[in-house]
């Protein structure tokens, strides 16, 4: 494809001071470049200081509110909440880590480090889009919508008493700027400068040419680092010394690849804010690691600890029956997921020359057989996914709307003809694991593409044999794998599982040095700026970068910056259709499968608001411990 990318830019920011009513989504972390020339900058909503922003429309809470819906404010503090590290997410990618610096690219960091650091304003997870004041008590946009002027709390202060003051958060976003990991300091492009105006006073001045949620980014989700500390501590080197933090958790025992455990300030300075009334509740959060799912699991079952997310649909139907859960010490919980499901798949990297073809990457999704794998491997638990949107409005179904083939039409020429009629998604097969249509049409395509078959093998003009290598670092995917390796050695491909260590994993990861990866992108109801990180030219050849095809398409660059961009919901909603089309059209992932529930399994030991958040588990933030009940139990020690 080709094309010149010029658009229109029409951001608003919104800087609202009124309750009003709630739509869907959030805000997500890290990405991007900048935007094309002709930009426009922000637009501002109403003047001067004001509580809370949001990307479209006022705000669920007016200034004074005394807490968030979703928690209970006579929450009791204590105990402990202890939980598997990242191998019992999605393709988490290693089971250990080796620095606790997680805002730059180099060693694999601890996760959930962003509780050591407060930000400028936190998440509201009852709102699709909105932010309000944790350091700063105020944000004002200029009428320009160049310049962010926040006004800093007075009384926040470090973990070591020192005060944390506007120089300490200009000095933290410039920091990330220069230095911070790719998928943050890109973002950055946009900020022109940050300066404190005095010692409560903080200016974030922009180009002109910055992105709506640019400013949301800023405020949300960048941590503020101690100047003093990183002053006399390099910030761009990988370190297991814990970090001077302002937030509600410091890091405290830990060891690695057996646990890291946060310990709650005692004297948070921020404790009594309405942003964190009945938040932050237990005195401990403890993440445990290990090498392999099987010794996760049996460690859950003797309460080694205490809180689970299955993730694997055979387990949670066949293995949850032990004494624990018989007698009731043990219960599960299905809880609603109020986001898009994520897109997840295989992803095919096209940097490799034999997948530069749309038609060989349809034919490797022809090689999978979801409804043999769903009833054979996961017990009909899941829904096949066949939109980067999927579970939400902005999944493309039926033919393009007005709305939306205004929108592709700039780009008909270079597009294929799939994407303006129904939008290409998996077929479904017979479920015997070897669909001989699927597979005649595979061998089809592989043979248009240039790949025929010679004694038994598929290759190409110059003699090369086609091969893929499914790459993984947990041997549970082996099983997932093993039908769709079958299949493509019926139809001549030399397929193969490689399992290498996590390490090797996150290294090759990083560098793009794989034919077929697992990834999950979790999508919000507002997507904003993290989405070109996924799919823009620009991250394409980035490090560390989630752009895993390495997708190079300026119609869907284009697309991209129309999402960005958009002025009200519905504008937005048509652009993430149209953009779902073309990237389907693509077949840059074989598509896996969803559920819209989180299922979590739990020692009987804590109390939850009644009220759970729309768009997170709320768990970390909003749960508590019941003391006799963990008392008796004997697992929370």
């Amino acid at each position: 494809m080709s094309g010149k990318l010029s658009l229109a830019r029409r951001d608003f920011l919104i800087l609202a001071g009124a309750a009003t009513t709630a739509g869907v989504g959030g805000i997500a972390f890290p990405s991007l470049p900048a935007m094309a020339a002709g930009s426009r900058p922000v637009k501002v909503a109403g003047a001067g200081p004001r509580h809370g922003m949001s990307f479209f429309g006022g705000l669920n809470y007016a200034p004074g509110f005394a807490h968030f819906d979703y928690v209970d404010p006579n929450a009791p503090k204590g105990g402990m909440l202890s939980q598997v590290g990242p191998t019992a997410a999605y393709n988490a990618g290693f089971t250990t880590f080796d620095t606790l610096n997680g805002y730059i690219l180099k060693g694999n960091a601890a996760q959930r480090l962003d509780l050591v650091f407060d930000t400028l304003m936190v998440r509201a997870y009852d709102e699709p889009s909105a932010v309000y004041g944790l350091v700063a008590e105020s944000a004002e946009l200029s009428p320009d919508g160049n310049v962010l002027t926040f006004r800093l709390r007075k009384e926040a202060r470090f973990h070591d008493g020192t005060p944390l003051t506007a120089e300490d958060a200009a000095f933290s976003l410039m920091l990330l700027k220069q230095q911070g990991h790719p998928l943050i300091s890109q973002n950055l492009r946009e900020m022109k400068d940050a300066a404190a105006d005095g010692p409560h006073v903080l200016k974030v001045s922009f180009t002109g040419k910055q992105t709506r949620d640019l400013p949301l980014f800023i405020a949300g989700e960048l941590p503020i680092f101690s100047k003093a500390y990183y002053t006399a501590n390099t910030f761009d080197e990988t370190t297991l010394e814990p970090p001077l933090g302002s937030g509600p958790y410091r890091i405290g025992d830990f060891k690695l690849g057996r646990f890291l455990t946060y310990e709650r300030v005692a004297d948070y300075w921020a404790r009594d804010l309405n942003v964190n009334v009945g938040q932050w509740n237990f005195d401990r959060l403890r993440f445990e690691y290990f090498r392999d799912r099987t010794a996760e699991f049996e460690a859950f079952k003797t309460g080694a600890y205490t809180l689970r997310e299955e993730f694997t649909s055979r387990v949670w139907a066949t293995e949850y029956n032990f004494p624990a859960v018989q007698d009731g010490r043990v219960k599960r919980l299905e809880l609603p997921v109020g986001t898009p499901s994520g897109a997840q798949g295989w992803f095919i990297n096209t940097r490799r020359r034999k997948f530069a073809d749309p038609r060989v990457r349809q034919a490797l999704g022809l090689a999978f057989d979801f409804e043999w794998a769903n009833k054979n491997l996961f017990y009909g638990l899941y829904r096949r996914t066949e939109s980067y949107f999927e579970n939400s409005s902005m999944k493309a179904q039926g033919l393009p709307s007005d709305a939306e083939r205004t929108l592709l039409t700039p780009w008909k020429d270079e597009l294929p003809p799939t994407v303006f009629g129904e939008p290409v998604s998996p077929p479904s097969s017979d479920g015997s694991g070897q669909d001989r249509a699927m597979l005649r049409k595979a061998a089809q395509l592989f043979v248009e593409a240039g790949w025929t078959i010679e004694n038994g093998k598929r290759v190409n003009a110059d003699g090369e044999a086609l091969t893929v290598e499914f790459l993984q670092d947990d041997p549970m995917w082996e099983r997932i794998c093993a039908g769709v390796i079958k299949n493509l050695r019926i139809l001549g491909v030399d397929a193969r599982f490689r399992l290498v260590d996590s390490a090797q994993y996150q290294d090759r990861m990083k560098n793009y040095d794989f034919d077929l990866i697992v990834q999950r992108y979790s999508m919000s109801l507002t997507p904003g700026i993290e989405i070109r990180s996924y799919w823009s030219s620009a991250f394409a050849d980035i490090p560390g970068g989630r752009n895993l095809p390495g997708i190079a398409d300026p119609a869907i660059d284009a697309l991209v910056e129309k999402i960005i961009a958009a002025a009200t919901p519905e504008e937005q909603v048509s652009a993430a259709r149209a953009l779902d089309r073309v990237l389907r059209a693509g077949h840059y992932w074989i598509p896996q499968w969803y559920k819209a529930s989180h299922q979590l399994a739990f020692w009987d030991m804590y109390d939850r608001p009644a009220k759970k958040p729309a768009y997170e588990r709320g768990v970390l933030r909003s749960w508590w411990i019941v003391r006799d009940k963990a008392d008796a139990s004997g697992t929370n020690e």
